[in-house]
């Protein structure tokens, strides 16, 4: 297959550690030709197909020069996003307008043909914070609102809460917030920004100290081995761009419970990969921009999410196809 990346610049990438990476090797040692490019790469005209100017590449295996490209810049060639055989879209947030405009543009490409993992519409459909709404029997206490007194009115209830942004990622914008009620109201209109933008609230969750576990699921199945980031220096935020620590383990019977209730439901909806955040035994997230952590996993067991990955992808486009 002719697979097409929609990512960051490679240039920013961090290969030791980078899912985006992890796939392309493993499809460049299954036989699969590499491109990419980036979501300001995709152009789309009138009485034209939806573009995107490329650069194709390939994986070196050395930690420095780690790729090769027939294009120095993705203008020098492009080629209707239809004509491959798949579309991997791995923008990293935030879920911004230009993202948003993104996955217009693709949408438009699938009606013209293209099959895109995750579909853009589901991209769209599935906001990493709200999402988890849908599951009230697997979250613990949750409010959105912009509203100050809601949030007012939540803490005095729960007393120990977490606040944050709807559109931040990688632990930006998360504030605890104690029973003392300290700095509560200064940082809700930080967040709510004097109730312009609405705000996630949900009660604490002691069991953050074992860690807020990424479950991987594909495809609707989950990988048996989550990573646990652990909070470190007395941090709340267990994000490893924030420093927590990635510790992998077995899924327990209640990861799986909920892996495997949410996941074949969002995969019928078009998300080929997504990842579960979980707390101790409550659902906090689901991931679905841009899910990490493969290298993390496959580094400490040796279990290869990414093999698991493109063998779903290749399955995916089949039953496109058949």
């Amino acid at each position: 297959m002719h697979l097409l990346f929609i990512a960051d610049p490679l240039e920013s990438f961090k290969i030791y550690k980078d899912t985006t990476f992890a796939m392309m090797r493993e499809a460049q040692a299954r036989g699969h030709r590499l491109s990419v490019c980036e979501p300001k790469d995709i152009m789309w005209q009138r009485g034209a197909a939806v573009t995107a100017f490329v650069r194709d590449i390939t994986l070196t295996g050395h930690s420095v020069d780690w790729f090769t490209a027939l294009q120095q810049k993705p203008d020098e060639r492009g080629q209707a996003i239809r004509e491959f055989d798949a579309v991997v879209m791995r923008k990293d947030p935030p879920f911004d307008n230009e993202f948003f405009y993104a996955t217009h543009l693709l949408e438009q490409a699938e009606r013209e043909g293209a099959k895109v993992f995750n579909k853009p519409r589901a991209l769209r459909d599935h906001p990493e914070k709200l999402a988890i709404m849908e599951w009230p029997q697997f979250i613990g206490p949750t409010l959105v609102t912009r509203d100050a007194q809601d949030i007012k009115r939540f803490h005095a209830e729960h007393h120990d809460i977490i606040l944050k942004p709807l559109d931040g990622m990688g632990g930006t914008g998360i504030f605890r917030v104690k029973a003392d009620g300290l700095n509560l109201g200064a940082i809700t209109e930080t967040l709510n920004q004097d109730g312009a933008q609405t705000v996630m609230v949900q009660k604490f969750l002691p069991a953050i100290s074992e860690g807020d576990k990424r479950i991987l699921v594909i495809g609707g199945q989950p990988v048996p081995f989550c990573l646990a980031r652990i909070p470190q220096g007395g941090e709340v935020r267990g994000n490893l761009a924030a420093g927590g620590k990635g510790v992998a383990q077995p899924l327990s019977a209640r990861d799986r419970e909920i892996a495997e209730a949410i996941g074949p439901v969002l995969a019928q909806r078009g998300l080929l990969l997504m990842g579960l955040d979980v707390i101790g035994d409550s659902l906090t997230e689901i991931n679905v921009t841009s899910p990490t952590c493969f290298q993390e996993i496959f580094d400490q067991t040796g279990f290869d999410v990414a093999a698991m990955f493109v063998q779903a992808l290749e399955a995916a486009v089949a039953n496109a196809l058949a």
